[in-house]
């Protein structure tokens, strides 16, 4: 009797596995969600923020002579720090959140930045112009909020960690294997169309930045995830896969680059963020729910709930973005002192007339040289002289007559 009655005193003093276990771990994966989630919020302002300080470096210095001014600026290289800070934060996020939702969390860049610009708007306004003016982009703002919160509220709750053998069991299962062909097909005939048929279009060119930044977040979470567990004492920097995906992630990440920039040469910068953000928040989720089983064990309320909030934020970038003044194009104008012989404070009172070289002379409707000699206009010398030099003396500048038998 006393061994059982001291059998049944152990088994009590025994924590209950099967109840506290699933409440550790929910508490576990969402300190992480939001660990990740919050590195992420901070990447993307600080981004923001940095963009700005270089964009008013830009604008202030547009007059300059030298075209790297703002080189000697130290409010360039402190957005030039800021960025990499910020980008360094929104890296590091994906090692701890899923990225369905990490992706959508960009549009705090674009919050940031209609904030930022209404803040500092420089422009004389009235309380109800200002409002008239601005509405859209304060429900934008308040809509991108509103779905944040529901994306980071509903998130998944995925969380393996990112060891050499779990992303290569990925890396060849079916279902990103067959994702992985869809992909590739789609991309060369968009590539195709653009280049060989000059399809244009901000979709097509917008949608080739979206599958390309798919593949850069899928490898960017796997490089994120094995340096995180590297660090914990985990290497995992001896497997090959590492150094596969970390040039899969700098590879599309330079493609990705080059695209944007022929897309901003052709469009407007918030039709581009607009578009761009609702395509490559689109491609990044299904990227993520087919690689890393993101989605899988979840609740079909939780996922409509998160949908819900990506239409939502999607609905407010649109109207933030679209409230946005739009560039004024260029318009040619003539410069006077670019004209050849029109006398400018670079000629140094040297510079009167143009050279006579051409068989076109200014004011002449016609050729002019199948004119008799006696009909020639008059020529005028060049002489130098040398601005404030009291002492010359003579008229610089002499008539030279034609006469008949000339």
């Amino acid at each position: 009797m006393d061994g059982a009655h001291r059998a049944a005193l152990q088994l009590q003093q025994l924590p209950p596995a099967s109840s506290a276990d699933p409440v550790s771990e929910a508490s576990f994966s969402y300190k992480e969600n939001l660990i990740g989630a919050l590195l992420a919020i901070f990447g993307h302002l600080v981004v923001s923020i940095a963009l700005n300080l270089q964009k008013f470096c830009h604008i202030r210095l547009a007059g300059s002579k030298d075209p790297r001014a703002y080189f000697k600026t130290k409010t360039w290289w402190l957005g030039l720090f800021l960025m990499l800070l910020g980008e360094l934060g929104v890296f590091a996020s994906y090692a701890f959140a899923p990225l369905s939702l990490i992706v959508p969390l960009s549009a705090v860049s674009v919050i940031a930045s209609a904030i930022i610009g209404i803040i500092f708007i420089k422009e004389k306004w009235k309380p109800k112009d200002f409002l008239r003016r601005y509405i859209l982009s304060f429900i934008g703002c308040g809509l991108a909020i509103v779905g944040t919160y529901l994306l980071v509220t509903f998130a998944p709750n995925s969380h393996e960690k990112m060891t050499g053998e779990n992303i290569i069991r990925h890396l060849v299962s079916w279902p990103f294997l067959l994702y992985m062909l869809v992909e590739i097909i789609l991309f060369c005939l968009l590539l195709y169309f653009y280049k060989e048929r000059n399809a244009n279009n901000i979709v097509v060119i917008l949608l080739l930045v979206a599958l390309l930044g798919s593949m850069t977040v899928v490898t960017a979470k796997a490089v994120a995830g094995m340096l995180v567990l590297s660090v914990q004492g985990d290497l995992q920097l001896d497997y090959p896969v590492f150094y596969v995906m970390f040039v899969c992630m700098v590879a599309t990440a330079i493609y990705q680059a080059a695209f944007l920039g022929q897309a901003s040469q052709m469009y407007d910068s918030s039709l581009i963020a607009s578009v761009g953000y609702i395509l490559s928040t689109t491609v990044a989720i299904t990227a993520g729910a087919i690689f890393y089983l993101d989605f899988l064990g979840e609740d079909v309320l939780h996922v409509c709930m998160f949908a819900l909030g990506c239409l939502i934020a999607f609905l407010g970038v649109f109207l933030i973005t679209r409230n946005r003044k739009k560039a004024i194009p260029f318009e040619p104008y003539i410069s006077m002192d670019a004209m050849p012989g029109m006398q400018n404070m670079h000629d140094k009172g040297m510079t009167v007339q143009p050279d006579l070289k051409a068989s076109f002379s200014y004011g002449a409707l016609e050729n002019n040289d199948n004119i008799s000699e006696i009909y020639a206009p008059a020529t005028l010398p060049i002489m130098q002289e040398e601005h404030g030099s009291r002492s010359a003396s003579g008229v610089p500048y002499r008539v030279l007559e034609h006469t008949k038998e000339e």
